[in-house]
């Protein structure tokens, strides 16, 4: 008895928390899942295991899905209480189980005969025998029931399968995972017209393969059914990229960021790199932003930097005066990602053309996404209030005197609140934050610009706060705070700007690819920034990726170490740096949105390694450090390709480029 209530609690649990917590609305999905004992399809060796947040394994190399990723299915199936509806791979019969709760009729196919068996016997016993189950191959469907008001399939198929597109009512919906094994995005097919079909993108999932007739074969190949047609069957990979690839003009020929006019309609352009050291990431970022900002009305450039440190450069090329007794901006490790001669010259044009604007809000604005520079957040918001509420800048001093014994290196803070008696920050940081905000009427009249900053700030430390406590701890948590922080910050510069506002942002790939299709999101439970771009904004978002082969980079062997120009090695066999490299096109835009390359794009799909140089970057233990598997067409719109590329010029006494005058920007 003790068991069976701790399950039925465990059960209410994993519907409050993991699906309603996570945003399953849908009554009756969420009162059919409670319903249903998920023990009593699992082994019973795993039954304790059974309302974790996770799939659980089968007989026959199967599993049981996720709780939330059924829940999901189904409710994005929108099942009516006279629907019939076909499952494809029943497993244990668990999902079947939920559907017979919300459908008039159930339909559900599994192909392995013990597994069928197994199923049955459950339903049977749960007294749900009226579903019809059988054994066979269901990629081809149910001629004989259709048609269906709802398909579910659970496993991953190549492509969408014809037979079950072709089954579906007028208005029927087919939720299906399409793409690798392992790695897929979960689709949502709607029949609109006897031959035309809307899909909607519900997000990256990972199924076991759907082997069959319209599916993948037994050994992991595309059935011969399912091929994509056309002479690009002929080709290899290299070949391919090489005939969609668009050559790239010299970096400083206009008709370089014509070629992204493309994304000109965007509200973000997102802007990636794969190393922060490499001078032609840094160059082609430049003239696509001038490009935007001259010809298409972007008026915020969001770079992958602290928000004081920016706001330094924001002041200098909107003519602004400059903070009183502000430090000098970018001084921290490491120096050379942002005081290098290829943005000081991006910061000088920005200046000059502001210049040439007489209306100050249209004016582009350089501003900083990221949270490590907590100090010298604290010491804006301070100076702020000093000017403007005396008696509020006391309290906000008084609240901030926790974090100060850790503001120079902040990152031992995290250390800090593993013991008692430092809990009390987060509360008095949060709480300054709400105040500050609170008062945006009364202050913001004054000076809107000040008060955005001031405001940006307090949100900061806020964040900061948080991010160098849960980093002690390890896992996803502080990733995913921090570019929920940059995507927070992102959306709050483009609601003070107005609502025309569009948004050049720069940042590494692995913020501005989408973590879904990386192993950051199926493995670790990372988001980014990119992803977020993506949920928030659609098709007004463009994830734009960048990459090389070879050549030298500006990085350190270790955090806070000395830069170095460092050489890069060759790409890895298997990545899709060496794909490009194959190409034998030397720079190219490789478009790879949906209806442009579609064959190529199918080829591409399955994940591959991709390399990720940060400021830190070691060739001795390359794959190891620096490789990941990703689907590129699905983690960017777009991809800049760079054969060779050199490191970036830092400015300043840097290692290995002495005489290398300060002047960034302009003695700031």
């Amino acid at each position: 008895m003790a068991v069976r209530q701790d399950l039925a609690r465990a059960r209410d649990r994993m519907v409050d928390i993991q699906l309603r917590g996570r945003g399953i609305r849908d009554g009756r999905v969420l009162d059919a899942m409670r319903s249903i004992p998920r023990e009593r399809f699992v082994d019973p060796g795993l039954a304790e295991f059974a309302y974790e947040d996770g799939p659980l394994p089968l007989a026959e190399g199967q599993t049981i899905s996720q709780p939330y990723i059924v829940a999901l299915m189904i409710e994005a199936a929108e099942i009516g209480p006279e629907d019939t509806v076909l499952e494809v791979g029943a497993g244990s019969g668990y999902a079947t189980a939920i559907l017979a709760r919300l459908a008039g009729r159930v339909h559900a196919v599994e192909r392995h005969a013990s597994l069928a068996e197994a199923a049955r016997r459950r339903l049977t016993e749960l007294g749900q025998g009226e579903v019809e189950l059988r054994t066979g191959d269901g990629t081809v469907g149910w001629p004989s029931a259709a048609p269906f008001e709802a398909i579910l399939v659970a496993a991953g198929g190549p492509a969408v399968p014809a037979a079950l597109k072709a089954q579906l009512a007028l208005g029927g919906r087919l939720v299906i995972p399409v793409g690798p094994d392992r790695r897929q995005t979960l689709l949502k097919i709607t029949r609109t017209g006897e031959s035309t079909f809307a899909e909607e993108d519900l997000g990256a999932v990972a199924f076991v393969p759907l082997i069959g007739a319209q599916g993948w074969a037994e050994d992991g190949r595309r059935a011969a059914t399912s091929h994509v047609p056309g002479r690009s069957g002929d080709l290899t990979l290299p070949e391919m990229i090489a005939e969609a690839a668009e050559p790239l003009p010299d970096l400083d020929d206009p008709a370089f960021g014509a070629l992204f006019d493309r994304f000109a309609e965007c509200r973000v352009v997102l802007l990636g790199e794969a190393s922060h050291g490499t001078s032609e990431f840094y160059r082609a970022r430049a003239a696509i932003t001038r490009h935007l900002v001259e010809r298409h009305g972007f008026t915020v450039l969001a770079v992958e930097a602290d928000w004081p440190d920016a706001a330094a450069l924001d002041r200098y090329v909107r003519h602004r005066p400059a903070r009183p007794g502000a430090e000098a901006p970018f001084r921290r490790f490491p120096t050379w990602m942002w005081r290098n001669r290829e943005v000081a010259d991006l910061v000088a044009w920005m200046r000059d053309r502001n210049g040439r604007v007489t209306d100050p809000a249209a004016r582009v604005g350089f501003y900083g996404l990221d949270l490590y520079n907590m100090r010298g957040s604290i010491a804006a918001v301070l100076d702020y209030l000093a000017r403007v509420d005396p008696e509020a800048a006391a309290v906000a001093r008084e609240r901030y005197g926790c974090l100060t014994p850790w503001q120079k290196e902040p990152s031992t803070y995290g250390r800090a609140v593993l013991s008692a008696g430092y809990e009390p920050c987060e509360a008095a940081v949060i709480a300054q934050c709400r105040d500050l905000l609170g008062r945006a009427l009364d202050y913001g009249h004054a000076d809107e610009d000040s008060f955005l900053d001031a405001a940006q700030n307090a949100r900061l430390v806020a964040s900061a706060e948080r991010y160098y406590r849960v980093m002690y701890y390890g896992g996803a948590e502080s990733w995913n705070l921090r570019d929920t922080h940059m995507f927070e910050t992102l959306s709050h510069l483009l609601e003070a700007r107005g609502p025309t506002a569009k948004a050049v942002v720069w940042a590494h790939n692995s913020h501005i690819g989408d973590a879904r299709y990386t192993d950051m999101g199926v493995l670790r439970e990372e988001l980014n920034i990119g992803q977020l771009c993506r949920e928030r904004f659609g098709r007004e978002a463009a994830l734009i990726g960048f990459g090389t082969h070879a050549g030298t980079v500006a990085a350190a062997t270790d955090w806070d170490g000395d830069m170095e120009v460092k050489r890069v090695r060759p790409s890895h066999r298997d990545s899709y740096e060496r794909l490009c490299h194959d190409s034998g096109v030397p720079r190219f835009l490789l478009d790879l949105a949906e209806g442009r390359h579609d064959a190529l794009r199918h080829r591409l799909l399955e994940p591959r390694l991709e390399r990720f140089i940060g400021v830190i970057y070691r060739p001795e233990t390359e794959l190891r450090s620096h490789y990941a598997e990703a689907s590129l067409p699905q983690q960017f719109d777009a991809f800049v390709w760079f054969d060779e590329t050199a490191a970036v010029t830092p400015l300043g006494p840097e290692p290995g480029r002495t005489g290398v005058p300060d002047t960034f920007p302009f003695g700031l």
